[in-house]
């Protein structure tokens, strides 16, 4: 396990020296462990690339905070890892914190930084009903960002939006190991399709990184006929454009850092080590 530290307390550098770094590493954060499904999509595209996993354990779940205490919270620990660690990109593989302090987090940091945005735009071109459902946390879906993501690509569509923040437990309790209760994704699925014309959903999209981990559980909670779409290979693809032509240099197993140490993380070491995260750090 990687000792806790301290940053550094010197700034990042510029984007072209870390790039010429072939081992900068590409830093993946999320609150928990919803993220992998973003690290598995980059890992496809980008096998070579060293990787770091951060999940702010501590803070989990931010669905419950308010947008005052998660932009401080990103902001300051994003800023303290990239010092530390000088990523070559920043991928913030969570989609309340990104609707909610993309925008700060890119004022304070020199590199580039790719958030995670719904996918209400490929669901719009997928449905065939016209209404489509969105599940995510609280804190999500009540954002500006979805408003204007909806009128801008799924103008005369309907859409219906649901918080499911219990799904991040259920992801985080399936990776662990940990039976979960299927009322909880029967729960999700009638969030949507007991509000007026949910019959009519044909497509849901997931609009948190940790719900595609648990998306073969809700398929079977909505039936049949409902299609699901998320974020991961847009993100990926966009990571992939980013660093394009530079040079990548993976010497070690990558890495998972958390926020808190507990017992949930050596819970967590055999779905990291299937995902390539062989070593393991506090932050």
């Amino acid at each position: 396990m990687v000792q806790p530290g301290a940053a550094t307390g010197t700034l990042a550098a510029p984007h072209s020296a870390l790039s010429a770094n072939p081992a900068a590493p590409i830093l993946l954060f999320d609150s928990g462990v919803g993220g992998l499904s973003v690290l598995s999509e980059v890992r496809k595209l980008l096998p070579e690339a060293p990787i770091i996993y951060a999940a702010d354990n501590a803070g989990l779940p931010y669905g419950e905070k308010t947008e005052a205490q998660i932009a401080a919270r990103v902001s300051g620990l994003l800023g303290r890892m990239t010092e530390r660690f000088r990523p070559r990109l920043v991928c913030i593989a969570c989609n309340t914190a990104s609707t909610i302090a993309l925008a700060a987090v890119r004022e304070v940091l020199e590199v580039p930084i790719v958030g995670t945005v719904p996918a209400i735009k490929p669901a719009a071109g997928l449905t065939r009903s016209g209404t489509i459902g969105l599940l995510g946390t609280a804190a999500t879906i009540r954002q500006g960002y979805v408003d204007r993501l909806e009128a801008e690509f799924a103008a005369g569509k309907r859409l219906l939006r649901f918080g499911a923040g219990e799904l991040v437990g259920a992801a985080e309790a399936k990776l662990r190991g940990h039976a979960v209760d299927p009322a909880v994704y029967r729960r999700a699925a009638e969030g949507l399709t007991g509000q007026p014309g949910g019959e009519e959903i044909d497509t849901v999209v997931l609009a948190c990184t940790h719900f595609p981990l648990v998306e073969a559980e809700l398929a079977g909670a909505f039936g049949p006929g409902v299609s699901f779409v998320h974020g991961a290979p847009g993100i990926a693809r966009r990571v992939e454009f980013l660093t394009g032509g530079q040079d990548f240099a993976r010497n070690q197993t990558d890495l998972a850092l958390f926020t808190r140490a507990g017992d949930e993380i050596d819970q967590l070491q055999p779905a990291l080590a299937a995902y390539g995260l062989g070593r393991v750090g506090i932050f």
